[in-house]
């Protein structure tokens, strides 16, 4: 388990590492929020691995905030993009 778990912490470490990258050189606002949903989305993943690994529960509220805040923010950004539009 310990070989598994330190496999996916250093792929969710380079994905982000690359989603940063994306997020300082996004030619569009949309480009940056997608970014950053997808960061929150890699900590979250983050944080299910490390509740695998130590078999410890006291994370998943944390796992279900991020997942919650991550839907909000995208919604209501694509929400005030579609008004810019017009």
């Amino acid at each position: 388990m310990t070989v598994v778990a330190l496999i996916a912490g250093v792929l969710l470490v380079a994905a982000a590492l690359l989603t940063g990258y994306r997020v300082l050189a996004g030619p569009g606002t949309l480009d940056r929020v997608v970014a950053i949903d997808s960061i929150i989305g890699i900590a979250a993943a983050g944080l299910a691995v490390w509740a695998a690994y130590s078999d410890d529960t006291a994370v998943l509220p944390g796992i279900v905030a991020l997942a919650l805040v991550g839907f909000l923010g995208s919604a209501a950004v694509s929400r005030f993009r579609v008004r810019d539009d017009r």
